[in-house]
């Protein structure tokens, strides 16, 4: 396997604006090809994103929401997208507590995603909090979130069902698991 990632670059010729939203925008471009030829590309560009792996007394928080292209409801660690020029450790803590009411003293990074580098550029930042104390829940004004902290055998349960089903609570579930057999998180 050549491990020169260049052999693979696909330089832009063009690029296209198709539309631009209050969460990602969406463009077409244009690509030369590692032979030479051109092809086109259809991205979606996205500010990134955090979630957050926050335990309390050895349970899960996790918020209940309506996920629309899905057509149904999904339990999901707590999370949202990066605003313009914010640190994702400072959007972690802000989702967290907005989402939650929950505060963090302790904030650290344990892995970045590419959720889905076939045509997004979005990445998730995971985050482990830890210091927990509990405040007041602020939900942005079209959020409509249902709080609750579960059992790791609930978790486990809930991905049985199809309650969980998206890539970065199954990640920090997944690490949370490794956390219950090594007593770390990974990296």
């Amino acid at each position: 396997m050549n491990r020169d990632s260049k052999v693979f670059e696909e330089p832009t010729v063009e690029t296209k604006p198709i539309f631009r939203g209050k969460v990602i925008s969406v463009q077409v471009d244009t690509v030369r090809l590692p032979n030479g030829e051109t092809s086109t590309r259809e991205l979606v560009k996205h500010p990134g994103a955090v979630a957050v792996l926050a335990l309390v007394d050895d349970k899960l928080l996790v918020v209940e929401q309506y996920r629309k292209p899905l057509e149904r409801s999904l339990v999901e660690i707590p999370a949202g997208k990066l605003e313009p020029g914010e640190p994702p450790e400072t959007a972690a803590l802000r989702e967290l507590e907005e989402e939650t009411g929950y505060r963090a003293e302790s904030v650290r990074l344990l892995h970045s995603v590419a959720v889905s580098p076939g045509f997004a550029d979005e990445i998730v930042h995971l985050y482990v909090v830890e210091q927990l104390t509990k405040g007041e829940a602020r939900p942005d004004e079209d959020e409509f979130l249902n709080v609750e902290s579960i059992t790791f055998e609930q978790a486990q349960q809930y991905v049985k069902d199809g309650r969980i089903g998206d890539a970065k609570t199954l990640l920090a579930i997944y690490a949370w698991q490794l956390h219950k057999l090594t007593g770390a998180f990974g990296q």
